[in-house]
């Protein structure tokens, strides 16, 4: 093989021409297709097809290259042709179904690997091929029986094992796959990833024991198998073991190049464990390993938060709506520490963030309304307590603070109306006006309506 490609590499250089045998020509193709040399691929179809005109082969991988080039409607005036000449081609069919499927056809594409499966004597690369188009379709048991035929002829096809343990996944049959899984261990019991992928069906179903044995296993059959080991740990963290989880996390650091994920989940261990400097001891490891890991640096600001140092957890809040400045939980934080740091414009500005996102609830109309309360803008207060009313039309907690906000606004009528409103809704929550509006709640109509309502209650 090495000799041939010389030879026709030479041959390109000088321009001379040499012959090959039409073996020859198909291996050279072939090599330069796996190697993605596709340009030089192209040469060899042509100066193949110049040697060998009737070869069916070669005019075969010519339309493989032209469907790898996306002229699909070329290929299929070339496969037709083919066709006439080599009707019992499985190649023909397959080339074709590769066509369909590109072309979004993916039904009509598995017809025609239906009739190529008439005409191969090697059917698991179609097999395989059927699976996929199946998947297309979102037909995940026909697509499972397709990849489990490929599992039949070869049992260390992981790649049809994943699809078929996919297509389980899918139909959220996870019993089923354990099922199928322990007969293909029962044929294969040193196949690390079947026994990783039953840990997980476990895990799914939580039953976490078992799955820690699956796990234990697959890393007891390969030492270095970063997936087990992860895995390990996650199941670690659910059965609240966090020492182990830790170990388990950081023999992949020790296995493989650091990963963001990893240190995260570290961190979170040792906050589960109430160690609290670790747990930001891998926070800055993991957003030092993927500055744009904005999980890495809302743990961080959650972390400092927990310690009351506010200055930094706004550091921190800002580098995450840096990331990703439509997150709204992002902006409520920032909103929140800054109203902690007595910064009550910048705790408007997130809150105000967060219902230009849409993030309407009403617990950001109501502490939108509070801040602006509390630095004097009533007027604003009350248009945000309003236009929560679009939404929210029975809530006491908005009436009681229009109550008690059409007071400071000297307009008592709409303030009483505002407050009968509020007890009709829910009397407990008046408590509302005692905290927010000590100055109003002592004012005497609004303590005679209090009052006169109660009775009427009892």
């Amino acid at each position: 093989m090495h000799m041939s490609l010389s030879k026709f590499e030479s041959m390109l250089k000088t321009n001379s021409i040499y012959f090959f045998d039409l073996v020859e020509f198909e291996e050279i193709i072939v090599h330069y297709l796996d190697t993605g040399k596709h340009s030089l691929a192209k040469k060899a179809v042509k100066l193949g097809l110049e040697q060998h005109p009737t070869s069916v082969d070669l005019k075969l991988l010519e339309v493989e290259i032209l469907i790898f080039d996306n002229k699909l409607e070329k290929a299929s005036q070339k496969l037709r042709r083919i066709e006439l000449l080599a009707p019992n081609n499985e190649e023909v069919y397959i080339q074709k179904a590769t066509i369909l499927s590109k072309s979004g056809s993916h039904e009509e594409s598995i017809e025609n690997l239906k009739i190529a499966l008439i005409h191969a004597d090697d059917k698991v690369d179609i097999w395989s091929m059927m699976g996929m188009e199946y998947l297309y379709l979102d037909n995940f048991e026909k697509a499972r029986l397709s990849f489990a035929k490929c599992i039949d002829v070869d049992y260390e096809d992981y790649s049809s094992l994943y699809n078929v343990v996919y297509c389980f996944d899918m139909q959220k049959n996870h019993e089923k796959a354990i099922i199928f899984l322990n007969a293909y261990l029962d044929k294969n019991p040193y196949s690390e990833v079947a026994w990783h992928q039953l840990g997980r069906q476990y895990f799914v179903l939580k039953r976490y024991k078992e799955a820690l044995t699956c796990f234990d296993y697959a890393v007891l059959i390969d030492e270095s198998f970063i997936g087990g080991y992860l895995e390990k740990a996650k199941t670690y963290e659910q059965l609240g073991d966090f020492e182990d989880a830790i170990k388990n996390y950081m023999l992949t650091l020790e296995l493989d190049d650091p990963t963001a994920f990893a240190y995260v989940r570290i961190g979170e261990c040792y906050q589960k464990l109430g160690k609290l400097d670790s747990a930001i001891r891998f926070y800055k490891k993991s957003v030092h390993e993927d500055p744009f890991l904005d999980k890495g640096w809302i743990l961080l600001t959650e972390a400092f938060y927990e310690q009351k140092d506010y200055q930094k957890a706004l550091y921190y809040i800002s580098k995450a709506i840096k990331i990703d400045e439509y997150n709204t939980f992002y902006w409520r934080k920032y909103s929140d520490i800054n109203i902690k740091l007595n910064s009550f414009k910048e705790g408007v500005k997130g809150l105000e963030k967060c219902i230009e996102l849409n993030d309407c609830s009403i617990e950001i109309y109501i502490a939108l309304s509070d801040v602006l309360l509390l630095i004097g803008d009533f007027n604003d207060a009350v248009k945000v307590l309003v236009s929560a009313q679009e939404t929210y039309k029975d809530a006491a907690e908005i009436e009681y603070r229009l109550s008690g906000l059409s007071i400071l606004l000297n307009n008592e009528n709409k303030a009483l109306t505002h407050l009968v409103n509020g007890m009709e809704l829910d009397y407990d929550q008046h408590i509302i006006m005692k905290d927010l509006f000590p100055i109003v709640f002592v004012n005497l109509k609004v303590q005679e309506l209090l009052s006169n309502y109660k009775k009427a209650m009892e």
